[in-house]
């Protein structure tokens, strides 16, 4: 009998969207999983015009204006007791304004929800609480740490990015036995790493040249185009390409600035092959999020690391510079000094390559929906 997955997230930053993609990509009979009929939602398609722009808008804005608050708040809401008033408050005002969710997941009947989001996960604990809801919830946690408001009472499981991570879910009082070590769900596209020479042509680069792909700036280290101009000053026989997005604008000032380095600087605009792109890299220069660094961690890239968000990301980019698989860049100068210092020491770059090929769970995905299949037979 085909299960049905309800898979739950929330579109405030891109990752918890693209963990719930990545196993509902697993659940289509193409994607190499198991066969399931899976269904994602954003729960933020079920809530009020006024709740969404508080929640996703003011997300961004804290992250992007004033990060020094963001890492307040992330750190205070962690600490915070359950019962303290702000909690109450802030649960309150979610219930209120998510009852069309209730209400969809009723129509859909699934045999199991998967959250990527702990805001779905705390509205289904409640209601699992009250019995308004029959069916297993479990909780995939994006992050390589554990924020407080990840942990709920009735789920059926989580999924840990790592064994530390399953740590500190035992020690907020998950028992053992409902935790699942699995990485972080990435594409199918990631399970195998793509072929660096057929890529790299496909692309107009040179496969035996060291190649460095860029994938942010700001905060400290300026735009992308300043950043790239910078990087393409450096002595050294590498090309580099640079990933700008949507961001037309950039995108311009980089394709202009490709016309002063012939054959050195590729500037790609939004794309859905990143990881063909990643084959063709040496080094990524990136932000710390959770689901970009386990994509890198798959496919063996050694990362520097740049302008984390204080709370999630710190914790993101603590955890890779502890394993030897990242360099952290928090200026434009930093960021110059690392690289010079890899591309005069590729002995340090190929360590940090095997490092990282180790630590990757390219299959994280499909090892999570798995596991809530194999749990959805037995109680079937």
């Amino acid at each position: 009998m085909t299960q049905k997955i309800l898979l739950l997230s929330v579109s405030a930053g891109a990752g918890h969207m693209r963990a719930a993609q990545a196993i509902e990509a697993y659940a289509a009979r193409d994607g190499g999983g198991p066969a399931a009929l899976a269904l994602h939602l954003d729960v933020m398609d079920f809530v009020t015009p006024a709740f969404r722009k508080l929640y996703t808008d003011l997300y961004i804005k804290l992250v992007n204006k004033a990060p020094a608050l963001w890492g307040y708040l992330y750190h205070a809401t962690h600490d915070a007791p359950r019962d303290s008033s702000m909690q109450r408050l802030r649960r309150a005002v979610e219930r209120l304004n998510t009852r069309a969710l209730m209400a969809r997941i009723a129509a859909f009947q699934p045999d199991a929800i998967i959250c990527t989001h702990f805001l779905p996960a705390e509205l289904l604990s409640r209601a699992l609480r009250q019995q308004q809801l029959a069916c297993p919830v479990w909780v995939q946690v994006t992050d390589f740490d554990l924020h407080r408001m990840w942990v709920h009472e009735q789920m059926q499981g989580y999924f840990a990015a790592t064994d530390e991570v399953a740590f500190r879910m035992r020690h907020e009082g998950i028992p053992a036995g409902r935790i699942h070590v699995t990485g972080i769900p990435i594409m199918p596209a990631f399970a195998q790493v793509p072929d660096r020479v057929s890529c790299a042509q496909a692309f107009g680069l040179d496969p035996r040249r060291t190649t460095i792909l860029l994938m942010g700036g700001g905060a400290g280290l300026g735009s992308l185009e300043t950043v790239a101009a910078r990087l393409l000053a450096l002595p050294g026989d590498f090309q580099l390409i640079v990933l700008a997005g949507k961001n037309a604008a950039a995108l311009a000032a980089l394709q202009a600035l490709a016309g002063q380095y012939p054959g050195r600087l590729l500037a790609q605009g939004f794309t859905s092959e990143v990881e063909r792109l990643m084959a063709c890299a040496d080094l990524v220069i990136t932000k710390p999020g959770g689901l970009t660094t386990s994509e890198c961690l798959a496919l063996g890239l050694p990362m520097i690391v740049n302008s984390p968000i204080p709370g999630q990301e710190e914790r993101n980019a603590d955890y890779l510079l502890e394993q030897g698989v990242a360099l952290k860049a928090f200026d434009a100068v930093t960021l110059e000094y690392r690289v010079r210092l890899l591309l005069e020491h590729p002995e340090q770059l190929q360590s940090m390559r095997a490092k990282a090929l180790a630590l990757g769970r390219p299959r994280a995905a499909l090892d999570v929906l798995a596991q809530v299949l194999r749990a959805g037979a037995v109680l079937q």
